[in-house]
């Protein structure tokens, strides 16, 4: 569907997880190689019982959601690790270079800077194992080709990673709704593809996941049904809106998981500056989204008090404004736990394709440290209260002080 179209009516799975809410939501940015914090914070999830009845994602956020979705919860963390040891290794292995790993894990600092700036040439030099690999020179130098070979990088390799470790038939039995962006390049409408409803219900497979991660002009487009896509990214990075505004209504809780942050450093040098835009571009604005959906509901809130307030002979004198009031009034709850990576001394501007090893590790044992850190705070994950129908939690925001702003 188009960015400015309302998000259709479907039902969601019921919850099981314990919480008091009908959804209980996982949203993943997109963000390369960052992508294994997204696989931490599902980690800590899965120790504390919480199990989405609906993922959506973008680009590597979609890719990870294809790993959740297609598993059992029992099988989705190793499946999720074995996905990641796959991909986080170089398409040529060299054992002198893997030996290296751990002494510059206890180096840190510089060396390990310059170890990731290593590994990130490498990603773009030989391809990542079961992600990518380098196309021959002609086949994108050639002034015409085909959509599906105007790339830098063969991602073939990445429906077989897909498909052995993802149950397609698990996604398409509808039992945890998916919503997975991505970018129509004829029309350059902004779509998503659902297990659950339009033309994709019960129809999902490896490409819809591949289309949503297909950045171009590094990775090629992707054809589905006569139609080629790139990469959600290039419209919006951050799916939670798909989320916040589906219909019907009903109280939800989303993890929104984010790999760019839109706070950052003044840059001082011109690979600061390209990294500071990669954040702003990437980072889509998650809080304008859930400022402008908290003043939504306020006003959707506000609208229900009004109608419970008008005679009944006058809702009969004009049933038909009155019955679109009250398909826009609800009094639902909304909670968004925002959970957002942050730069280490040594990430720069190739973290989002630096794939080493000891980073991924890292990455990803930081976003296990995260979701458990904001699970010590059990009060946010209540119901909000009847004046405060949409609320938004972050601990690192909770623990600046007030004057640091948001």
């Amino acid at each position: 569907m188009m960015l400015n179209k309302p998000v259709s009516s479907v039902a969601t799975p019921p919850s099981d997880n314990g919480l008091p809410y009908d959804v209980v939501a996982l949203v993943l940015q997109g963000g390369g190689a960052l992508g294994s914090y997204q696989a931490g914070v599902v980690e800590g999830l899965h120790e504390a019982g919480i199990h989405p009845n609906w993922v959506a994602g973008i680009s590597i956020g979609a890719l990870n959601c294809a790993i959740i979705a297609g598993n059992p919860p029992e099988l989705r963390i190793p499946r999720l690790k074995e996905f990641w040891d796959t991909i986080c290794q170089p398409a040529y292995f060299q054992p002198t270079a893997e030996a290296l790993q751990t002494w510059v894990e206890q180096l840190g600092g510089s060396a390990r800077k310059a170890f990731n700036g290593f590994s990130a040439w490498r990603a773009m030099v030989e391809g990542q194992k079961g992600f990518f690999v380098p196309r021959a020179a002609p086949t994108w130098q050639s002034l015409s080709t085909t959509p599906d070979l105007a790339s830098f990088y063969d991602t073939s390799q990445l429906k077989s990673t897909l498909e052995r470790l993802t149950d397609f038939d698990r996604i398409n039995a509808g039992e945890i709704r998916v919503s997975v962006g991505a970018v129509n390049v004829r029309t350059g409408n902004f779509e998503f593809f659902e297990n659950t409803s339009g033309p994709t219900q019960g129809r999902m497979r490896a490409e819809h996941f591949m289309a949503s991660g297909a950045l171009p002009p590094s990775f090629p487009a992707v054809e589905i049904e006569g139609e080629f896509y790139w990469d959600g990214g290039l419209v919006s990075n951050t799916p939670l809106a798909q989320i916040l505004s589906a219909t019907p209504r009903r109280n939800t809780i989303a993890f929104q998981v984010d790999l760019w942050s839109s706070i950052g450093v003044l840059p001082t040098n011109i690979f600061d500056v390209q990294e500071r835009i990669k954040d702003i571009q990437y980072s889509s604005r998650t809080r304008a989204i859930t400022d402008m959906m908290e003043r939504e509901q306020k006003y959707r809130r506000l609208l229900r008090d009004l109608l419970e307030k008008v005679p009944h002979d006058a809702i009969q004198a004009d049933a038909q404004h009155c019955q679109t009031a009250q398909e826009l009034a609800c009094s639902h709850q909304y909670n968004v736990i925002h959970l957002i990576y942050r730069d280490k001394e040594w990430d720069g501007l190739s973290k989002d394709y630096e794939f080493g090893p000891i980073t991924m590790r890292d990455h990803w044992t930081t976003g296990l440290d995260d979701i458990r850190h904001t699970l010590t705070h059990k009060d946010w994950l209540e119901l909000p209260p009847e004046d405060k129908e949409f609320v938004t939690h972050d601990f690192r925001r909770s623990e600046r002080p007030a004057a640091a702003g948001r």
